[in-house]
């Protein structure tokens, strides 16, 4: 997700851990995603100050750590709401109706692709390709994954995240 990087104050804390995490890899680009998808787990946003320990530790630069961080939908820069939907906008699920199936969240949520819902509840995002183009369209909410969606089902399944009727 592209933007502008969120400069949040990260507890010094979870940066010692951060550094645990990606010190072992310096000098090893390739092993940015591991490093980047294990600091994803520890902390939710991917800050400046969190990307800044990143780089330093890895011997990479700022610049290179965004651009990854900022290629996968998994990894954010910014905050995102209690349930993040995300929604595949491959050939697959486009060909099977997936705008039709965005265009239902959006007016369920009042919500477009990128933004969270005021109450801090919902984040929707468009994402290339969830892997799951047999069951297009599809989306994930946090970890969860839902295929062969219409635009009633999407509403369905909305719904009971509004809710909160949903098991983790």
């Amino acid at each position: 997700m592209a933007g502008t990087p969120l400069r949040s104050q990260t507890p010094t804390s979870l940066l010692v851990e951060v550094a645990k995490i990606a010190a072992p890899f310096k000098g090893q680009p390739d092993r940015l995603g591991q490093v980047a998808t294990e600091v994803g787990q520890l902390v939710p946003v991917l800050s400046h100050d969190v990307a800044s320990v990143i780089a330093r530790e890895m011997d990479l630069s700022l610049t290179e750590v965004y651009n990854f961080i900022t290629f996968y939908a998994m990894l954010s820069t910014k905050p995102h709401g209690k349930y993040t939907i995300r929604m595949c906008k491959s050939i697959s699920c486009h060909v099977n109706g997936a705008a039709e199936v965005i265009r239902a969240v959006e007016d369920q949520l009042n919500l477009k692709p990128g933004e969270t819902t005021e109450d801090g509840r919902f984040t929707l995002e468009l994402c290339p390709c969830l892997g799951l183009c047999d069951a297009a369209p599809a989306m994930m909410i946090n970890r969860k994954v839902y295929g062969n969606l219409t635009p009633d089902s999407v509403r369905a399944i909305i719904k009971n995240y509004i809710r909160e009727d949903v098991e983790e």
